[in-house]
């Protein structure tokens, strides 16, 4: 009863924050850690650089949507809703050491939620019930953020953004306002670190992709990237109003937060896996995947939270017991003279 409370607690402070929005909101476990990019480099085993994955496990390293189909080559998903078959991934973060080597930094659960790892995923339609939102069509996928970006830019096309956390609480606000930023902190976070990548909410309403994995969708006008939820105004462009994506990831980097284990002038020891130390490269792509109609009958009850009464939940061992195997044979874990691919080579520090 007490995690029942926490929780409920948790999304009346969220949906006060965000004007009382509804937004879906679950657990989607680690699938696999492997150093794949279906969507920037198809076919390529391995990629450049690690990434975390959560979803369903049929995620590989081609992902023709010509030939894959994520509902039906999929046997289990690592989300709550066990009709969400999509895929998920993101960079992954490590911890420098002062003599050099790196280890992965793990994940832990957002607030009130459970599971292993893995990333907590957002739909969030529109505050506004006049707004209607249009569920993704088969072989829709899309990215946000760049995986080469290590300096700041004074108009970000995309928004990507940390938070030094406290050590409970303050989880409620979302749009990458202060005391979020687009580097990362700087000093010890008694909570960890939260990366939230959110994802626009306009779509050109014929392509499923283009070829930058951006072009075919956009942010609403007015409002640029700030806006959280499918408010704003879609440019003609990009006429269609689609759920926004959020994904939100907790690193535990509590047990970095000593003195001693930090460079002795004081900077900040984490790094993507990109080779970025400022947090600049941190990016996120989405492939959906939800059965038949489901995700559009949740959108349209405005559900909120991890339980939607339009849509079937697996327990949390269900989904934590979906996983894959890595296809590329690399140490991730433990300590490591060298980021997976070695991206520390070609720093972006």
């Amino acid at each position: 009863m007490h995690l029942v409370t926490l929780l409920v607690a948790h999304l009346a402070q969220q949906a006060l924050a965000q004007g009382s929005m509804p937004m879906l909101r679950f657990q989607c476990n680690q699938l696999v850690v492997d150093r794949l990019d279906p969507l920037v480099n198809p076919g390529a085993v391995p990629s450049p650089h690690l990434h975390q994955i959560v979803g369903g496990n049929s995620f590989n390293a081609s992902m023709d949507p010509a030939t894959h189909d994520l509902v039906k080559d999929s046997t289990c998903t690592t989300c709550t809703f066990s009709e969400d078959f999509s895929n998920y991934w993101t960079a992954v973060l490590y911890f420098k050491a002062r003599n050099g080597s790196y280890t992965r930094v793990p994940q832990m659960p957002s607030q009130g939620l459970q599971g292993r790892g893995g990333v907590t995923v957002y739909y969030i339609p529109s505050s506004n019930t006049k707004n209607a939102v249009t569920a993704f069509k088969p072989g829709f996928r899309m990215l946000v953020g760049d995986a080469g970006l290590h300096a700041a830019t004074p108009n970000p096309a995309h928004k990507v953004c940390h938070r030094c956390m406290p050590a409970s609480g303050d989880n409620s606000n979302l749009n990458c306002a202060s005391p979020d930023g687009p580097t990362l902190p700087k000093g010890f976070c008694a909570g960890g670190i939260r990366s939230v990548i959110t994802f626009p909410t306009c779509w050109d309403g014929k392509n499923t992709d283009s070829a930058d994995h951006k072009s075919h969708v956009s942010y609403p006008q007015g409002t640029g990237v700030n806006d959280v939820g499918s408010n704003g105004v879609c440019p003609t462009t990009h006429p269609v109003r689609i759920p926004q994506v959020m994904l939100e990831t907790m690193w535990d980097t509590r047990s970095f937060n000593k003195k001693e284990l930090w460079p002795a002038d004081g900077s900040q020891p984490f790094v993507w896996s990109t080779g970025d130390s400022h947090g600049y490269s941190q990016h996120g792509d989405y492939v959906f995947g939800w059965k038949d109609d489901s995700l559009q009958k949740a959108m349209d009850a405005r559900c909120s939270g991890a339980t939607c009464s339009a849509l079937k939940t697996q327990s949390n061992e269900a989904a934590a017991a979906c996983s894959v195997k890595a296809e590329v044979k690399e140490a991730v874990d433990g300590w490591l003279e060298h980021l997976p691919g070695d991206m520390d080579q070609n720093s972006m520090a």
